[in-house]
């Protein structure tokens, strides 16, 4: 019987992916604001772009962002 567990992905690993995956063409944003933590803001070029919600994790709120733009 083998053993092939998926390792749980990291936060590193998860911001890499999402980056990645992001077209040339895209606008992006970072911003800490103190005490509320991580928000994102993307934009797709012939789209209005959009706000994540405020995270502790800074991949938590690339992945929610780009789920809503994408």
């Amino acid at each position: 019987m083998g053993h092939n567990y998926a390792k749980p992905l990291t936060s590193q690993v998860r911001m890499e992916r999402v980056l990645s995956r992001l077209p040339e063409d895209w606008s992006v944003r970072i911003e800490r604001e103190p005490g509320k933590g991580w928000r994102t803001w993307m934009q797709p070029p012939t789209h209005s772009g959009q706000w994540s919600e405020p995270h502790n994790d800074l991949a938590d709120a690339l992945e929610e962002v780009w789920r809503a733009v994408r």
